[in-house]
C-alpha cells in the first residue's frame, strides 16, 4: 500500500511493466508467447470444430470439453494480446485505462472461476460413468449437462463482482506502474494508497471458497472412483477405467496447484518475478497444454480429427 497524501490525484491510467529486464531478448519472448498463443487458439478451435462435426463425439464428456476449449480461448485472449503489444513497443501497448484494468481483472477472474467449476462438472461426469454406468443416461442427461454448464458460467460470473466492487472503491494516487503483464489483484493492491486489509481478506475468502467448493467435488468424485477401481478384478478393465480419468487429473493438478499458490494467500508481498512465472504457467501454458492432455492423446478425438482433417499425421497416430 502506498501512503496517501491529499496532494496526489486519482490515477486514471496504469502502465504494465510486463517482463522488465529482458530488453535484449524481448523479440525472442514475443515470438515465444505469440507461438504459444496461436497454438492455443488452433488447438482449442480444432477441438470445438471436431466435436461439433463428428456425431460420434456427441456425448457429455465432449460437451464439457467444448465449453472448456471456448473458455481457454477467451482466457488467454484477455491477457496475451496486450502483453504482446507491450513486447514490440506498439504505441500505448503497455498502457491500460483504470476502467480497462478493472474490466480485464473481472473477466480474467470470471473465466478462472468458471474453469474451476467446469473441471468439477467433468469430474462428476467421470464419477457417474465409472461408478454408476447403468444410471449414466439418467443422471447425466443432456438437460443435466446444459444446466451444469450454465451453472458453471453463472457462478463464475458472480464470483468477481464483490472483489471488483471493493477494488473500485480503493484510491490509486500513484505510482501507476503495475509490475506484471496483466491487471492481477496483488500488484494492483500494492499500488493502492488506501487500506487494503479488508480487500485482501475478501479476495482470500472468495478464492478459498471457489477452490475448496470445486476441489471438494473433484476429491469426492475421485475418491469414489478409486474405491470402485479397487473392486474391479480385471486389471485390463481397471486400467481402461483409470485411463479415462488420467487426463482430467493431470489438468486439475496443474491448474489447481498454481491457483492455490497464487490466490489462497492473505499477503500481497511475495517474489514478483516468481509470481509472474506462475501466472504465465496457469494463464498461458496450461490453456495450451489442455487440448493435448485431454484430447489429442484420446483415440476417439484423434480418429475424429482424421475424419475432419484427413491428414496422414492423424492416421498414423
Amino acid at each position: 500500500m502506498q501512503p496517501y497524501t491529499e496532494n496526489w490525484t486519482q490515477v486514471t491510467e496504469f502502465v504494465m511493466m510486463g517482463f522488465a529486464g529482458i530488453h535484449e531478448a524481448h523479440l525472442l519472448f514475443f515470438i515465444l508467447f505469440l507461438t504459444m498463443y496461436l497454438f492455443t487458439l488452433v488447438e482449442n478451435l480444432a477441438i470445438i470444430l471436431v466435436v461439433g462435426l463428428d456425431h460420434r463425439l456427441q456425448r457429455p464428456m465432449y460437451f464439457f470439453l467444448t465449453h472448456l476449449s471456448c473458455l481457454e480461448i477467451w482466457y488467454t485472449s484477455v491477457t496475451v494480446p496486450k502483453m504482446l503489444a507491450g513486447f514490440i513497443g506498439v504505441d500505448g501497448g503497455k498502457n491500460i485505462s483504470y476502467a480497462g484494468c478493472l474490466s480485464q481483472l473481472f473477466i480474467f477472474t470470471f473465466l478462472g472461476a468458471t474453469e474451476c467449476f467446469l473441471l468439477a462438472a467433468m469430474a462428476y461426469d467421470h464419477y457417474v460413468a465409472i461408478c454408476m454406468p447403468l444410471h449414466y443416461g439418467a443422471l447425466v442427461s443432456w438437460g443435466t449437462c446444459i444446466r451444469l454448464a450454465a451453472a458453471c458460467w453463472l457462478v463464475g460470473f458472480l464470483t468477481p463482482i464483490l472483489p471488483i466492487y471493493l477494488m473500485s472503491q480503493l484510491t490509486f494516487c500513484g505510482p501507476n506502474v503495475i509490475d506484471h503483464f496483466f491487471c492481477d489483484a496483488s500488484p494492483l493492491l500494492a499500488l493502492s494508497c488506501s487500506d487494503v486489509t479488508w480487500k485482501e481478506t475478501v479476495d482470500f475468502l472468495v478464492s478459498l471458497a471457489v477452490l475448496l467448493a470445486s476441489s471438494m467435488v473433484i476429491a469426492v468424485s475421485y475418491g469414489n472412483i478409486v474405491w470402485t477401481l479397487l473392486h474391479i478384478r480385471s486389471a485390463a478393465e481397471r486400467w481402461k477405467a483409470f485411463s479415462t480419468c488420467a487426463a482430467h487429473l493431470t489438468v486439475v493438478s496443474l491448474f489447481y496447484g498454481t491457483l492455490f499458490f497464487m490466490y489462497v494467500r492473505t499477503k500481497v508481498t511475495s517474489s514478483i518475478n516468481f509470481n509472474k512465472v506462475v501466472s504465465v504457467f496457469y494463464s498461458i501454458v496450461t490453456p495450451m497444454l489442455n487440448p493435448l492432455i485431454y484430447s489429442l492423446r484420446n483415440k476417439e478425438v484423434k480418429g475424429a480429427l482424421g475424419r475432419v482433417f484427413p491428414l496422414n499425421f492423424w492416421k498414423g497416430q
